[in-house]
Protein backbone atom coordinates (compact mmCIF):
# COMPACT_ATOMS: atom_id res chain seq x y z
CA UNK A 1 0.00 0.00 0.00
CA UNK A 2 1.32 3.20 -1.05
CA UNK A 3 0.26 7.21 -0.35
CA UNK A 4 -0.09 9.31 -3.94
CA UNK A 5 2.45 11.60 -2.59
CA UNK A 6 5.49 9.23 -2.07
CA UNK A 7 4.32 7.48 -5.60
CA UNK A 8 4.65 10.94 -7.45
CA UNK A 9 8.02 11.71 -5.88
CA UNK A 10 9.25 8.58 -6.68
CA UNK A 11 8.26 8.17 -10.27
CA UNK A 12 8.28 11.71 -11.35
CA UNK A 13 10.40 13.34 -14.73
CA UNK A 14 9.36 16.42 -14.64
CA UNK A 15 11.65 19.83 -13.27
CA UNK A 16 9.84 20.28 -10.44
CA UNK A 17 9.44 16.47 -9.72
CA UNK A 18 13.27 16.17 -10.18
CA UNK A 19 13.95 18.87 -7.90
CA UNK A 20 11.78 16.73 -5.23
CA UNK A 21 14.15 13.36 -6.40
CA UNK A 22 17.39 16.32 -5.24
CA UNK A 23 15.73 17.37 -2.38
CA UNK A 24 14.87 13.83 -0.91
CA UNK A 25 17.84 12.19 -1.80
CA UNK A 26 19.87 15.63 0.18
CA UNK A 27 17.44 14.79 3.05
CA UNK A 28 18.04 10.82 3.28
CA UNK A 29 21.58 11.39 3.00
CA UNK A 30 21.19 12.89 6.16
CA UNK A 31 20.52 9.35 8.14
CA UNK A 32 23.86 7.84 7.35
CA UNK A 33 25.99 11.17 7.67
CA UNK A 34 24.52 10.98 11.24
CA UNK A 35 25.36 7.33 11.50
CA UNK A 36 28.84 7.92 10.93
CA UNK A 37 29.15 9.50 14.22
CA UNK A 38 28.33 6.60 15.95
CA UNK A 39 31.53 5.41 16.09
CA UNK A 40 33.64 8.18 17.51
CA UNK A 41 30.32 8.55 20.11
CA UNK A 42 30.45 4.69 21.20
CA UNK A 43 34.38 5.13 21.73
CA UNK A 44 34.69 8.64 23.66
CA UNK A 45 31.05 9.18 25.30
CA UNK A 46 29.73 5.61 26.48
CA UNK A 47 30.57 3.00 28.66
CA UNK A 48 32.55 -0.12 26.90
CA UNK A 49 30.86 -3.92 26.56
CA UNK A 50 27.67 -2.30 26.16
CA UNK A 51 27.03 -2.30 22.39
CA UNK A 52 23.60 -4.16 22.03
CA UNK A 53 21.92 -2.09 25.15
CA UNK A 54 23.34 1.42 23.37
CA UNK A 55 21.63 -0.06 19.89
CA UNK A 56 18.21 -0.29 22.44
CA UNK A 57 18.52 2.98 23.68
CA UNK A 58 18.69 4.30 20.17
CA UNK A 59 15.91 2.41 19.00
CA UNK A 60 13.03 1.67 21.86
CA UNK A 61 12.79 4.59 23.09
CA UNK A 62 12.61 6.93 20.31
CA UNK A 63 9.96 4.73 18.82
CA UNK A 64 7.98 4.95 21.39
CA UNK A 65 8.17 8.91 21.09
CA UNK A 66 7.60 8.40 17.51
CA UNK A 67 4.23 6.67 18.76
CA UNK A 68 3.35 8.99 22.04
CA UNK A 69 3.96 11.81 18.97
CA UNK A 70 1.41 10.33 16.58
CA UNK A 71 -0.60 8.27 17.99
CA UNK A 72 -0.86 6.06 14.91
CA UNK A 73 -1.23 2.24 15.28
CA UNK A 74 -0.50 -0.03 12.73
CA UNK A 75 -4.10 -1.60 11.23
CA UNK A 76 -4.60 -5.03 9.94
CA UNK A 77 -1.56 -7.04 7.87
CA UNK A 78 0.60 -3.79 9.20
CA UNK A 79 0.91 -5.22 12.48
CA UNK A 80 2.90 -8.14 11.27
CA UNK A 81 4.38 -6.42 8.66
CA UNK A 82 5.82 -3.27 10.47
CA UNK A 83 7.06 -5.72 13.28
CA UNK A 84 8.91 -7.97 10.50
CA UNK A 85 10.64 -4.80 9.18
CA UNK A 86 11.34 -3.70 12.29
CA UNK A 87 13.29 -6.90 12.95
CA UNK A 88 15.07 -6.90 9.84
CA UNK A 89 15.85 -3.16 9.87
CA UNK A 90 16.78 -2.94 13.75
CA UNK A 91 16.56 -5.93 15.73
CA UNK A 92 18.67 -8.19 13.82
CA UNK A 93 20.65 -5.81 12.52
CA UNK A 94 21.99 -4.26 15.72
CA UNK A 95 23.21 -7.46 16.91
CA UNK A 96 24.65 -8.45 13.79
CA UNK A 97 26.48 -5.12 13.43
CA UNK A 98 27.83 -4.67 17.12
CA UNK A 99 29.11 -8.37 16.87
CA UNK A 100 31.14 -7.68 13.75
CA UNK A 101 32.37 -4.47 15.19
CA UNK A 102 33.62 -6.10 18.12
CA UNK A 103 35.46 -9.04 16.37
CA UNK A 104 36.73 -7.22 13.62
CA UNK A 105 38.65 -3.82 12.86
CA UNK A 106 36.04 -1.20 12.39
CA UNK A 107 37.56 -1.02 8.84
CA UNK A 108 36.95 -4.77 7.78
CA UNK A 109 33.42 -4.48 9.62
CA UNK A 110 32.85 -1.11 7.62
CA UNK A 111 33.60 -2.97 3.93
CA UNK A 112 31.15 -5.78 5.04
CA UNK A 113 28.78 -3.39 5.49
CA UNK A 114 29.49 -1.66 2.71
CA UNK A 115 28.57 -4.64 -0.13
CA UNK A 116 24.63 -4.08 1.54
CA UNK A 117 24.17 -1.77 -2.31
CA UNK A 118 24.97 -5.14 -4.07
CA UNK A 119 22.90 -7.23 -1.99
CA UNK A 120 20.06 -4.70 -2.70
CA UNK A 121 20.52 -4.80 -6.41
CA UNK A 122 20.10 -8.83 -6.49
CA UNK A 123 17.34 -8.49 -4.14
CA UNK A 124 15.73 -5.43 -6.51
CA UNK A 125 15.89 -8.58 -9.11
CA UNK A 126 13.98 -11.60 -6.98
CA UNK A 127 11.64 -9.22 -4.54
CA UNK A 128 11.10 -6.26 -6.60
CA UNK A 129 11.25 -7.91 -9.96
CA UNK A 130 13.16 -5.09 -11.86
CA UNK A 131 15.18 -5.88 -14.39
CA UNK A 132 18.75 -7.10 -13.68
CA UNK A 133 21.57 -3.82 -13.89
CA UNK A 134 24.84 -5.13 -14.58
CA UNK A 135 25.52 -1.21 -13.65
CA UNK A 136 24.32 -1.01 -10.36
CA UNK A 137 26.83 -4.09 -9.58
CA UNK A 138 29.58 -2.07 -10.80
CA UNK A 139 29.46 0.40 -9.01
CA UNK A 140 28.52 -1.82 -5.90
CA UNK A 141 31.80 -3.06 -6.25
CA UNK A 142 33.13 0.49 -6.76
CA UNK A 143 32.05 1.62 -3.50
CA UNK A 144 32.79 -1.53 -1.66
CA UNK A 145 36.44 -1.27 -2.80
CA UNK A 146 36.61 2.91 -1.86
CA UNK A 147 35.12 2.03 1.15
CA UNK A 148 38.03 -0.33 2.14
CA UNK A 149 40.88 1.74 0.90
CA UNK A 150 39.61 4.75 3.38
CA UNK A 151 38.96 2.42 6.26
CA UNK A 152 41.32 -0.64 6.44
CA UNK A 153 44.19 -0.48 7.81
CA UNK A 154 47.89 -2.68 7.70
CA UNK A 155 46.75 -4.52 10.82
CA UNK A 156 43.65 -5.57 9.59
CA UNK A 157 42.58 -9.20 10.58
CA UNK A 158 39.80 -11.55 10.27
CA UNK A 159 37.83 -13.60 12.16
CA UNK A 160 35.61 -16.01 10.90
CA UNK A 161 32.38 -15.01 13.53
CA UNK A 162 32.93 -11.28 12.81
CA UNK A 163 32.69 -12.11 8.98
CA UNK A 164 29.64 -14.25 9.47
CA UNK A 165 28.23 -11.16 11.50
CA UNK A 166 28.77 -8.46 8.96
CA UNK A 167 27.60 -10.19 6.30
CA UNK A 168 24.19 -11.33 7.80
CA UNK A 169 23.59 -7.33 9.21
CA UNK A 170 24.49 -6.53 5.59
CA UNK A 171 22.53 -8.96 4.23
CA UNK A 172 19.04 -8.53 6.93
CA UNK A 173 19.37 -4.56 6.37
CA UNK A 174 19.43 -5.07 2.79
CA UNK A 175 16.06 -7.71 2.97
CA UNK A 176 14.79 -4.86 5.32
CA UNK A 177 15.02 -2.04 2.93
CA UNK A 178 13.94 -3.63 0.13
CA UNK A 179 10.57 -5.03 1.53
CA UNK A 180 9.89 -1.64 3.22
CA UNK A 181 10.08 -0.46 -0.86
CA UNK A 182 8.07 -3.31 -1.90
CA UNK A 183 5.15 -2.51 0.66
CA UNK A 184 5.62 1.08 0.60
CA UNK A 185 3.74 2.80 3.45
CA UNK A 186 0.44 2.49 4.15
CA UNK A 187 -1.93 5.73 3.26
CA UNK A 188 -2.09 8.54 5.29
CA UNK A 189 0.75 7.19 7.48
CA UNK A 190 3.19 10.20 8.24
CA UNK A 191 7.01 8.98 7.93
CA UNK A 192 7.28 9.55 11.25
CA UNK A 193 4.90 7.43 12.45
CA UNK A 194 6.34 4.43 9.88
CA UNK A 195 9.41 4.73 11.85
CA UNK A 196 7.82 4.26 14.88
CA UNK A 197 6.49 1.56 14.23
CA UNK A 198 9.76 -0.02 13.15
CA UNK A 199 12.12 1.47 15.90
CA UNK A 200 9.37 0.34 18.27
CA UNK A 201 9.09 -3.18 17.06
CA UNK A 202 13.19 -3.97 16.77
CA UNK A 203 13.60 -2.13 19.99
CA UNK A 204 11.08 -4.63 21.98
CA UNK A 205 12.46 -7.28 20.29
CA UNK A 206 16.31 -6.11 21.21
CA UNK A 207 15.24 -6.16 24.83
CA UNK A 208 15.68 -9.90 25.86
CA UNK A 209 18.54 -10.64 23.78
CA UNK A 210 20.35 -7.36 25.02
CA UNK A 211 19.47 -8.55 28.86
CA UNK A 212 20.75 -12.08 28.07
CA UNK A 213 23.61 -11.58 26.59
CA UNK A 214 25.34 -8.09 28.31
CA UNK A 215 23.35 -8.55 31.60
CA UNK A 216 22.24 -5.70 33.91
CA UNK A 217 22.70 -2.36 31.93
CA UNK A 218 26.14 0.08 32.89
CA UNK A 219 26.11 3.09 35.27
CA UNK A 220 25.30 5.98 32.61
CA UNK A 221 27.17 9.42 33.94
CA UNK A 222 26.66 12.80 32.37
CA UNK A 223 28.85 11.77 29.70
CA UNK A 224 27.36 8.81 28.73
CA UNK A 225 23.84 10.17 29.10
CA UNK A 226 24.72 12.67 25.93
CA UNK A 227 25.80 9.89 24.22
CA UNK A 228 22.52 7.80 24.58
CA UNK A 229 20.65 10.93 23.98
CA UNK A 230 22.85 12.00 20.62
CA UNK A 231 22.37 7.78 19.60
CA UNK A 232 18.39 7.72 20.79
CA UNK A 233 17.26 11.03 19.21
CA UNK A 234 19.23 12.47 16.43
CA UNK A 235 20.67 8.77 15.45
CA UNK A 236 17.49 6.99 16.24
CA UNK A 237 14.87 8.87 16.12
CA UNK A 238 15.53 11.72 13.34
CA UNK A 239 17.82 9.49 10.87
CA UNK A 240 15.54 6.85 10.62
CA UNK A 241 12.55 9.12 10.10
CA UNK A 242 14.98 10.10 7.03
CA UNK A 243 15.94 7.02 6.31
CA UNK A 244 12.14 5.30 5.59
CA UNK A 245 11.01 8.38 4.16
CA UNK A 246 13.57 7.91 1.58
CA UNK A 247 13.43 4.31 1.06
CA UNK A 248 9.56 4.79 -0.05
CA UNK A 249 9.68 7.52 -2.29
CA UNK A 250 13.52 6.75 -4.45
CA UNK A 251 14.88 4.28 -5.99
CA UNK A 252 15.93 1.23 -3.08
CA UNK A 253 19.17 0.54 -5.24
CA UNK A 254 19.93 4.60 -5.21
CA UNK A 255 19.28 4.95 -1.32
CA UNK A 256 21.07 1.98 -0.47
CA UNK A 257 24.34 3.15 -1.64
CA UNK A 258 24.13 6.30 0.42
CA UNK A 259 25.17 4.11 3.04
CA UNK A 260 28.05 4.53 2.02
CA UNK A 261 27.88 8.11 3.53
CA UNK A 262 28.43 6.30 6.82
CA UNK A 263 32.05 5.19 7.46
CA UNK A 264 33.41 8.10 5.52
CA UNK A 265 32.10 10.26 7.86
CA UNK A 266 33.28 7.69 10.23
CA UNK A 267 36.43 8.38 8.82
CA UNK A 268 36.77 12.00 8.60
CA UNK A 269 36.04 12.99 11.96
CA UNK A 270 38.68 10.35 13.30
CA UNK A 271 41.03 12.43 10.93
CA UNK A 272 39.67 15.52 12.29
CA UNK A 273 38.68 14.85 16.34
CA UNK A 274 41.45 11.97 17.16
CA UNK A 275 44.30 13.02 14.84
CA UNK A 276 44.00 9.82 13.01
CA UNK A 277 45.49 10.07 9.66
CA UNK A 278 44.08 9.91 6.44
CA UNK A 279 47.15 9.26 3.15
CA UNK A 280 46.66 8.85 -0.53
CA UNK A 281 45.44 5.62 -0.37
CA UNK A 282 42.50 6.70 1.66
CA UNK A 283 41.55 9.56 -1.02
CA UNK A 284 41.53 7.44 -3.58
CA UNK A 285 39.04 5.63 -2.06
CA UNK A 286 37.23 8.52 -1.12
CA UNK A 287 36.64 8.90 -4.59
CA UNK A 288 36.21 6.07 -5.32
CA UNK A 289 33.02 6.40 -2.54
CA UNK A 290 32.00 9.15 -3.65
CA UNK A 291 31.90 8.22 -7.44
CA UNK A 292 29.75 4.92 -6.47
CA UNK A 293 27.18 7.37 -4.74
CA UNK A 294 27.01 9.72 -7.54
CA UNK A 295 26.24 6.98 -9.92
CA UNK A 296 23.71 5.58 -7.58
CA UNK A 297 21.70 8.76 -8.07
CA UNK A 298 21.42 8.61 -11.96
CA UNK A 299 19.08 7.00 -13.78
CA UNK A 300 19.67 3.90 -16.15
CA UNK A 301 20.26 4.89 -19.53
CA UNK A 302 17.51 2.52 -20.62
CA UNK A 303 14.87 5.05 -18.79
CA UNK A 304 16.48 8.37 -20.53
CA UNK A 305 16.65 6.81 -23.93
CA UNK A 306 13.39 5.57 -23.57
CA UNK A 307 12.51 9.41 -22.43
CA UNK A 308 14.25 10.82 -25.72
CA UNK A 309 12.32 8.61 -27.79
CA UNK A 310 9.46 9.66 -26.30
CA UNK A 311 9.48 12.99 -26.20
CA UNK A 312 11.20 12.84 -30.38
CA UNK A 313 7.96 10.69 -30.92
CA UNK A 314 5.91 14.00 -29.33
CA UNK A 315 7.89 16.63 -31.70
CA UNK A 316 7.25 14.77 -34.37
CA UNK A 317 3.70 14.61 -34.11
CA UNK A 318 3.53 18.07 -33.47
CA UNK A 319 5.41 19.17 -36.17
CA UNK A 320 2.73 16.68 -38.31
Amino acid sequence: MRNTATHTISTGTTTGRSYGNLAGTAATALAPVVWGTTYIITTEFLPPGHPLFAGLLRSLPAGLIALAFTRTLPRGAWWWKAAALGVLNIGLFFPFLFTAAERLPGGVAATLGAAQPIIVAALAVMVLHERPSPRRFVWGAVGVAGVGLVVIGPAAAFDAVGIGAGLAGAVVMALGVTLTKRWGRPAGVSPTAFAGWQLTAGGLFLVPVTFLVEGPPPAIDGTAAIGYLWLGLVGGLLAYVLWFRGVTALPVTSVAVLGLISPMVAALLGALLLGQTLGPIQLLGFALALASIVAGQLPPRTSTRRRLGVRAASEQRTAA
